[in-house]
């Protein structure tokens, strides 16, 4: 029997990864011929398999390499592990530990029966939402150690090894999936997203906003593939973040955050959104999200995560009326850097959900003259 874990990091940390274990609780009496999964608990394999040459007892799975998938919240108890059920979906560490864990436990037979027959399953693939995973081979570690309820006894897995998986915006996509608008209190115009920010490859299939499509049943439904349905815009792209310096007080400044959701058919579950900004070292309040300084160069404190407080915006909805979250962010001015000139007051860098979004071209540029200018 084992227990599968996979844990999730912070998009920004230098060594961020997604770490799969493997703890063997127990072993089966049949020895290792061609594995089958006898049963799952907390996930299930998409596919049994040809299981005809077992009479009595049939296993879950015969497939040699089975696709397993997280099960949706509210499954019947004795389908229930711990930290399991959660559809799939695995939140940052930084945001909420608990929801950054996922585990189900399945039971292997024909799969060795000690440490020195069992063999170590190969070609992992973390599909996640999408493409952009490379998962490294699996390797044996120390046995994991496990505390009672009661908190006086340890025990610990027969046998432990760890997957490690890490993830790349560039083989997910080759355009990005979100870009970044800025506007301010001192000037009456909007720097817009870069026109076709995201590519411009859904340009044909888009729907205008005052479409009557719109009103179609079951437009919201996802499809197998994850095609999106976007909204026509110039930059089309799913996710816009929108940055605007709003007040400038004499000791503080505040800004207004908005992120608006483009895609007719994906709504995002536990979103975060990473922002780079030298002030950031000085957040006063944040309203209406979250946040958590990330700080992923030790005591350079310039980088913060926000994402949605728990049953109240944790969820961004599709596009339309609903599909926008707001915040507001007050800053204390350090006097020896604070300016409004140079663009300055706009991040530097933005994520969201850990894929880098595309900036404005005149503020990339002001950018990089501002730092030409102090090398």
């Amino acid at each position: 029997m084992i227990i599968f874990t996979a844990s999730a990091y912070d998009p920004l940390d230098p060594n961020g990864n997604i770490t799969l274990k493997w703890d063997i609780m127990s072993w089966t009496a049949d020895g290792y011929v061609k594995e089958v999964i006898w049963s799952m608990v907390g996930a299930q394999a998409t596919e049994q398999g040809d299981c005809s040459k077992f009479k009595g007892n049939v296993p879950h799975c015969c497939k040699k390499t089975p696709t397993v998938v997280d099960l949706l919240p509210g499954v019947p108890y004795n389908q229930q592990i711990s930290n399991c059920c959660k559809g799939g979906v695995v939140g940052a560490w930084g945001q909420d530990p608990s929801s950054a864990v996922s585990q189900f436990q399945v039971s292997v037979g024909q799969a060795g029966t000690t440490n020195k027959t069992v063999k170590l399953p190969k070609n992992f693939t973390l599909l996640g939402p999408g493409p952009g995973y490379t998962c490294g081979p699996a390797k044996i570690v120390p046995s994991t150690v496990f505390l009672t309820t009661d908190k006086r006894r340890k025990t610990q897995a027969l046998m432990t090894w760890n997957v490690t998986c890490t993830y790349s915006q560039f083989l997910a996509r080759k355009h990005p999936s979100c870009c970044v608008s800025f506007s301010s209190f001192y000037n009456d115009t909007i720097t817009p997203c870069p026109s076709c920010a995201c590519g411009c490859e859904n340009k044909r299939s888009c729907v205008k906003a005052d479409s009557k499509i719109l009103t179609k049943k079951g437009l919201n439904t996802p499809r197998k593939d994850n095609a999106p349905l976007l909204q026509c815009t110039h930059h089309m792209c799913p996710i816009r973040v929108h940055w605007h310096v709003k007040t400038n007080y004499k000791d503080y400044w505040r800004v207004k955050i908005a992120i608006t959701n483009f895609n007719y058919r994906m709504n995002h579950t536990l979103w975060t959104l990473a922002v780079q900004h030298p002030n950031l070292n000085n957040v006063t309040q944040v309203f209406s999200f979250d946040y958590k300084s990330v700080a992923p160069y030790g005591s350079i404190n310039d980088t913060g995560m926000f994402y949605g407080t728990k049953f109240y915006n944790d969820l961004l909805m599709e596009a339309g009326p609903s599909g926008n979250v707001q915040s507001e962010v007050l800053l204390q001015k350090d006097q020896k850097t604070f300016t409004l000139k140079q663009g300055w007051a706009f991040p530097r860098k933005v994520y969201f959900n850990g894929d880098e979004c595309m900036l404005p071209h005149q503020i990339r540029t002001l950018f990089y003259q501002t730092l030409q200018e102090e090398a």
